[in-house]
């Protein structure tokens, strides 16, 4: 993943990224940045907390530093996917099914979208409910491989590995913190507090 390469160091040869903009000729094509870090510069515009993550051991680490940046410990966790109870089970996690008495939203996602930041989810993850009714804080665990260019890749991610029961309730979500009033484009937007720990797993 190039844009982890750069944040954490790792050589990679020169490419065509690396040119200065004086370099190229003004008849050249706008360089499009890789799926990865367009997806991050999105990501974080829109308000999201990224944590970055090379194997699980960082993941609950940083999971660990999240309960206990906001004290959600003790607190009740509104989860659906059960598989994270086990990958969490170190934390003894007290999930429930009742978003009103929960304190934050332990989720995965179906895929990232790089256009434009946004996390792609479905009923696999919040069952039929509506945004609105989830707990104001989330937790999103991904994985670097979930990267796709836009929603209409994502749909048909969905589509090819759902092919027996495809889910319902499809929506994105990509606003992090409260929309301006300003901002028409966000007026009634559901803006969610989100973390996401993204595991790098190509």
């Amino acid at each position: 993943m190039s844009l982890f390469r750069k944040l954490f160091g790792l050589k990679s040869k020169k490419t065509e990224e690396n040119i200065p903009d004086q370099e190229r000729g003004k008849y050249m094509p706008e360089v499009k940045l890789p799926a990865d870090e367009r997806f991050t510069i999105n990501f974080k515009a829109n308000g999201g907390k990224f944590l970055y993550c090379e194997n699980m051991i960082e993941v609950k680490e940083s999971f660990n530093a999240i309960l206990k940046e906001n004290n959600w410990q003790d607190d009740k966790v509104f989860l659906i996917d059960e598989r994270l109870n086990q990958l969490f089970k170190d934390f003894n996690l007290k999930s429930t099914k009742n978003a009103d008495e929960s304190s934050y939203f332990l989720s995965t996602c179906e895929y990232l979208i790089s256009d434009d930041g946004s996390l792609l989810i479905s009923s696999n993850q919040i069952a039929e409910k509506k945004l609105k009714e989830l707990p104001h804080h989330f937790i999103i665990y991904a994985t670097t491989s979930q990267f796709v260019e836009n929603i209409g890749e994502g749909l048909k991610g969905i589509k090819n590995k759902s092919k027996s029961s495809i889910p319902t309730n499809i929506t994105t979500i990509k606003h992090f913190k409260a929309a301006d009033d300003k901002d028409f484009l966000t007026y009634g937007s559901s803006a969610k507090d989100l973390y996401l720990l993204l595991l790098e797993d190509l």
